[in-house]
């Protein structure tokens, strides 16, 4: 046990009285003190009580603090696993845009190519008929000794704009393909 003269207990006194300040911790269950002291006993009646207090607000601290970071780390974990189930997520729509877009790209080229065999069925169709038309005009001159000098430079002309114009449509048809096929190889 610790016993504190006269002097050390009015400095613990005044200190006290003045700044507020007092003795905590297990110190105060070993101070022998004189019982008639008054003034004393109810410094350490005082001291005691303040500091059941302070140790039971820090307890409390402590367990709010703990509770908190129980509630934290909860959350982290939570915030893993969304950030997982983001990532998959994201996964999965560059998954599907990857394959809407190929989707895109081969209804584009099955467009493009039902767009030219139809420009290729309408030119030859029109190439033919023409042709046709000119050729039987042509025969019914010749059949029936009409003069032909007129319809032998139309005919000649006729397939010759025809040919020119059909070797344009093809030449036309096969650049843009070629052009498209060089643009999707570069992307």
């Amino acid at each position: 046990m610790i016993k504190f003269n006269k002097e050390t207990r009015l400095q613990l006194l005044e200190i006290y009285k003045n700044k507020h300040i007092s003795l905590e911790g297990n110190i105060l269950k070993i101070i022998d003190y004189d019982q008639e002291d008054v003034d004393f006993n109810k410094y350490l009646d005082e001291s005691k009580a303040e500091d059941r207090d302070s140790r039971r607000k820090r307890l409390d601290i402590t367990k709010q603090i703990q509770v908190q970071n129980n509630e934290l780390k909860e959350a982290e974990k939570k915030n893993k696993q969304l950030m997982v189930d983001l990532q998959v997520a994201l996964d999965e729509a560059k998954r599907a845009k990857d394959a809407a877009v190929e989707d895109l790209d081969t209804l584009q080229k099955r467009t493009q190519f039902e767009l030219m065999g139809m420009i290729v069925k309408v030119a030859l169709i029109v190439i033919i008929g023409v042709g046709s038309v000119t050729t039987v005009m042509y025969l019914l001159a010749l059949i029936n000794h009409w003069d032909t000098k007129l319809l032998e430079t139309t005919w000649s002309n006729m397939f010759g704009i025809l040919l020119t114009n059909s070797f344009s449509i093809i030449g036309t048809i096969m650049g843009v393909k070629y052009a498209t096929e060089k643009k999707d190889d570069k992307k």
